[in-house]
């Protein structure tokens, strides 16, 4: 098999973006990085890049539909994959379908689908994230409160039935037990907490059990205040987890954004989505739990003002990154890219390097996507 050159962009790599180099693609990966004029170019076949940005294509950790579809909606391969090719169109090489509190055939059902997916190689799925349904009913947001209940044996059999790919787990530390969280982890699980009423304390001691981050940082959480901190808190103090964040303008204001920045290491914070099916669809309005959902300038809400996600998409997430949160280009990259793949252990994505996964994404200045890589595969959008 001839390798493939990408040559004649502006490549981002660990520091900066860098001119004059060649991004060699063997198969699924990439083989090198070398300059421009190195011998290995000439005998490739070239596709030039006509001076764009190449990135690490982008990983989205929080995804509940698109392109029309609703993931709790339709739990099969083919949501996922319509779900998938939607957000491909964004930039995202890699996503976790999400699935929001539901009946446990439903949750079976979405394990089932996953499994499927990545058995059938459907471009651009790393796994699932559970988004409940151990919730707290006190910070249940959209969720069906009908659906919460503490974890139980029989979830965690059902939880570990998932051989391949990534696991998320949103939890609210008051609603387990650290013995029951310490047992989830141990099998692999990746656990963040969200929907929750937690304290400071509580969360403290799912940190000690191995909650490994925070989901939609902010929202549907104890606030910090003087003198209880609560879940912000706790995930501010912490040097070793991780926060996903909403930067649509709705969510969360982007002063506390930037302050969340500023507390956490470099590298801690990452950018999600949390969207719904109007992504990449026609369709502004869609269905859940019974009632209507319509999106106005990137809102998603209900009838009586709760938020439902988001209409967001993950080059909007960068490009809004550098202009509210006032930071480069090249770090909203990597908020998008090898942040998330560091927090689901992804060690092969998020970076243009030799030996990862040639998931990648080619945009202008302005964060517009021309084209993606999966697999070292070139997609149609």
């Amino acid at each position: 098999m001839m390798a493939t050159a990408l040559v004649n962009g502006r490549v981002l790599l660990e520091q900066d973006f860098v001119d004059d180099v060649a991004v060699l693609l063997e198969g699924a990966s990439i083989s090198a990085v070398v300059r421009a004029d190195d011998a290995r170019v000439r005998s490739a076949q070239a596709h030039d890049l006509d001076g764009a940005i190449l990135a690490p294509g982008f990983i989205d950790c929080q995804v509940n539909g698109g392109g029309g579809v609703l993931f709790n909606d339709a739990p099969d391969s083919d949501s996922i994959a319509a779900i998938a090719r939607a957000h491909r169109r964004f930039g995202t090489t890699g996503m976790l379908p999400t699935l929001i509190s539901d009946e446990p055939e439903v949750t079976r059902a979405g394990l089932h689908a996953v499994a499927q997916a990545l058995q059938q190689g459907v471009p651009g799925v790393l796994g699932i994230h559970l988004e409940g349904p151990f919730l707290s009913p006190q910070r249940r947001g959209i969720h069906d409160a009908k659906h919460f209940r503490t974890p139980s044996a029989t979830d965690v059999e059902m939880l570990a039935t998932l051989r391949e790919g990534c696991l998320l787990l949103t939890v609210a530390p008051e609603e387990i037990e650290p013995a029951r969280l310490r047992q989830l982890t141990a099998l692999g699980l990746l656990v963040a907490a969200g929907h929750t009423a937690a304290s400071y304390e509580q969360t403290r001691r799912a940190l000690d059990a191995g909650l490994r981050g925070f989901t939609h940082l902010f929202n549907a959480m104890t606030p910090m205040t003087s003198r209880a901190p609560g879940v912000v808190g706790a995930a501010l103090e912490d040097a070793h987890t991780w926060c996903g964040i909403i930067v649509d303008g709705h969510h969360v204001h982007t002063a506390a954004l930037r302050i969340a920045l500023a507390a956490k290491p470099r590298g801690k914070v990452f950018l999600v989505t949390d969207a719904m099916p109007p992504v990449g669809a026609t369709d502004s309005s869609f269905r859940l739990n019974g009632e209507t959902i319509t999106c106005r300038d990137g809102l998603c809400t209900n009838a009586q003002g709760v938020l439902a996600g988001s209409a967001l998409d993950m080059a909007t997430a960068v490009r809004n990154s550098v202009r509210m949160l006032q930071i480069t280009l090249p770090e909203a990259l990597r908020m998008a890219s090898a942040y998330p793949a560091a927090f689901l252990g992804e060690q092969r994505r998020g970076r243009i390097a030799a030996g990862s996964v040639a998931d990648l994404v080619l945009i202008d200045e302005n964060v517009n996507v021309k084209a993606t890589w999966i697999g070292g595969e070139l997609m149609r959008h």
